[in-house]
């Protein structure tokens, strides 16, 4: 009869709670009781992420859409979990708080070494937003439901049985290009040369582009060369990358075109983030054409590039690189223009 009377007095001081949980009474006298939801979340992610270590192609790569889409929906989840453990949250919570917890996830990655700085910092926006999908899904399994449970072991067994299956089926190609266009007072002939011979390149004259703030080894020298089977642009970039723009339309003056040509080397080891290497399965440039028109006063430059995507992800993988490579292109643009205007400037008589 005690024992009847206990439980009585509990259930009408909590009666949201699921059969089996701690009051919340109890459960809120714990210290920094509203980080321990977050980092509990952030904790399942990043275990996942160990688990996901598999290369390219293979089961439980973390390019797999199974680890993006799921991974960070899981830590929301187990965040929103943990915190309705304590106490009913608000509809705002379920939306705020993964974001936290995918933070602190795609930060725990980065010091443990298993993630580089450029995936992290590309990756955060689809992550924070897969992360509200989670936690507001189980938001809501707990205000209507008396399973949040097994719901949570739902979330955390769906990514691991997908990603077992997912390497057998093929990622879709797509395939996008991106162009733009400078004014430079300078002749054609000397905006030529530099194209073909930019040598000794400067972190400063090419630094402000976002690919390189986020990790992009900056690009060191790219010099035209006459081979055995026709005309070579040699490029070198920091961390000892390098290699080749085979070039396919040669009008001097007016147009050069080349394919990107990758080779096994040409990206050491923690020069890029292993699992999306240029080249490689998941993504890869395919070419680039400099237009040179002349104008009043100079000439204006055309750069048009374009890649492949192959991903489960490519509407969002595909935009982040048309935005990286679009800045990118108006960097290099403006490195041509410094060029070419200083020496047609120190060619100038008088």
């Amino acid at each position: 009869m005690q024992e009847d009377n206990q439980d009585s007095r509990l259930a009408a001081l909590a009666p949201d709670q699921a059969p089996g949980e701690l009051p919340p009474q109890s459960r809120g006298a714990m210290p920094f009781a509203w980080f321990w939801p977050m980092l509990a979340g952030a904790a399942i992610a990043l275990v996942l992420r160990i688990i996901f270590s598999g290369g390219p192609g293979q089961r439980f790569s973390p390019m797999l859409g199974s680890f993006v889409y799921f991974v960070p929906a899981l830590c929301g989840a187990v965040t929103v979990y943990m915190a309705e453990r304590i106490e009913r949250r608000s509809w705002g919570y379920y939306l705020w708080a993964p974001w936290v917890a995918t933070a602190l996830f795609v930060g725990g990655t980065l010091a443990v070494f298993i993630e580089g700085l450029i995936c992290a910092v590309v990756i955060v926006p689809l992550f924070a937003v897969m992360g509200s999908v989670g936690g507001l899904a189980m938001g809501i399994v707990c205000r209507i439901t008396n399973w949040p449970k097994q719901a949570i072991y739902s979330f955390a067994v769906l990514p691991l049985v997908l990603g077992a299956i997912e390497p057998q089926l093929p990622n879709p190609d797509r395939l996008s290009n991106t162009s733009r266009t400078l004014f430079i007072a300078a002749p054609a002939e000397r905006v030529w040369h530099e194209l073909n011979a930019a040598r000794d390149i400067r972190p400063a004259e090419v630094g402000d582009a976002w690919a390189y703030r986020i990790g992009v080894p900056m690009p060191v020298s790219g010099v035209t060369v006459d081979t055995a089977e026709g005309r070579v642009r040699q490029v070198q970039w920091q961390k000892n990358v390098h290699f080749e723009e085979v070039i396919t339309e040669w009008q001097p003056n007016r147009q050069l075109k080349w394919r990107f040509r990758f080779s096994p080397d040409s990206f050491p080891a923690g020069a890029l983030d292993d699992h999306v290497m240029i080249g490689g399965q998941y993504f890869d440039l395919r070419d680039a054409t400099y237009t040179l028109t002349p104008r009043d006063g100079g000439t204006e430059l055309r750069v048009a590039v374009s890649w492949r995507m192959s991903t489960s992800f490519n509407w969002y993988a595909d935009r982040v690189m048309h935005l990286l490579l679009a800045d990118a292109s108006e960097n290099i643009l403006r490195f041509y223009k410094a060029r070419a205007e200083a020496t047609a400037g120190a060619a100038a008589p008088g």
